[in-house]
């Protein structure tokens, strides 16, 4: 397969594209917009000027967007830490499976940890959902994302999954590119990561080869990603109780643009990403296993357990958990002082939400205390 062709409708901007693609961003009054309200500093002149020197996606994230991510860090977190770097290699490229958090930092932040680290930067997966306007689709597909088509028909699901499957597994074993990729269809609202099968299915249909060596090709690694505070925690149970009304709840197409914005400039305190143990070297261990779908539910346990064993749970995780318990089991974690803060973040931003509050505050603890209750569930703390 040719990637100009075959896959011209989802795959990232290639070097010889980026030049029009940047005159383009340039003239749309919504980028320099959004640029303007995350930098007050930056207009279309200096704008304009940055990109006269950029020759190559490389060029693109190494002048823009990784000054743009580590400012972010700087001024929205109290530092970025990483663990589990030395278990992959340079040489080689990966799958990314992680838990998702934040629309756009969860990948960003991991490529930053690569990029300074001498690894080649992931293409990154993103839903078509977010992609409300033109200028949106150009900025993402030039920062080397592909795109995931979503809420099709059942007619037309098998037949972009498998178009979608067939690209993932040319970019890893042919472009010998990385990838990031959600365990989920979009982020986690409630904190409960799972990795869903359907996702695995998807990822398995593009090989002809069986189950186990169709997964050995993919090279997954597990990648447990932690806020120590979510930035957009009252707008999740915001949906989260929205849906609990009314199943048929949709968000506009503005929400995750605004969620967007607030996950790029409200406090997140410590972000941590742990990188777990590649799962090629625990899939033979299933090689017994005869019926498809048992096998995708132990690969899915593989995957799960390395992201709540390399999961690192804050004091605002023990605090909630306590709270949601009612009881003092993680006491020694936290002091008095801190819980108390915590109860006042909790009541300030339940203050931004209309409805039922003890309903709520309870969907809110929930994202914090939910980590923890995985991690004791799979006795991995």
């Amino acid at each position: 397969m040719n990637i100009d062709t075959s896959f011209d409708d989802i795959r990232p901007y290639n070097d010889n594209e980026i030049k029009d693609v940047l005159k383009r961003l340039v003239e749309e009054p919504g980028f320099i917009k959004f640029v303007h309200y995350l930098n007050p500093d930056c207009d279309k002149n200096t704008i304009k000027k940055s990109f006269s020197t950029i020759n190559s996606i490389k060029e693109f994230q190494h002048i823009l967007i990784f000054s743009f991510v580590k400012s972010i860090i700087a001024k929205t977190t109290k530092g970025l830490t990483f663990s589990g770097l030395e278990k992959l290699s340079p040489e080689k490229n990966y799958l990314f499976i992680s838990n998702h958090r934040d629309i756009i930092l969860d990948s960003s932040f991991l490529n930053v940890i690569l990029y300074e680290n001498k690894f080649d930067t992931t293409e990154i997966a993103i839903g078509d959902n977010l992609l409300a306007f033109n200028w949106i689709n150009d900025l993402v597909r030039i920062n080397k994302s592909f795109i995931v088509h979503r809420n099709l028909s059942p007619r037309l699901t098998y037949e972009y999954s498998k178009h979608l499957s067939e690209y993932i597994r040319y970019s890893l074993t042919q472009k010998h590119n990385s990838i990031w990729l959600a365990q989920r269809e979009g982020r986690t609202k409630n904190g409960d990561d799972k990795t869903q099968l359907s996702l695995l299915k998807m990822l398995n249909i593009s090989s002809d080869k069986d189950i186990i060596d169709s997964y050995y090709d993919l090279n997954i690694v597990p990648l447990s990603i932690s806020y120590e505070y979510d930035s957009c925690d009252n707008l999740k149970v915001a949906e989260l109780y929205a849906r609990s009304l009314n199943p048929d709840f949709k968000k506009n197409k503005n929400d995750d643009l605004i969620s967007m914005g607030i996950g790029m400039t409200t406090q997140k305190g410590r972000v941590n990403f742990a990188i777990g143990n590649p799962i090629n070297e625990n899939l033979a261990a299933l090689s017994d296993i005869k019926n498809k779908n048992e096998l995708l539910k132990h690969i899915s346990i593989l995957i799960d357990k390395e992201i709540y064993k390399n999961y690192m749970l804050y004091t605002t995780n023990y605090i909630a958990y306590d709270i949601s318990n009612n009881s003092n089991k993680f006491a020694d974690r936290y002091s008095i002082n801190e819980k108390n803060e915590f109860n006042v973040y909790v009541n300030n931003s339940l203050k931004k939400i209309s409805g039922d509050k003890a309903k709520l505050k309870k969907m809110f603890i929930d994202i914090y205390a939910n980590p923890v209750i995985n991690k004791i569930k799979n006795e991995v703390l």
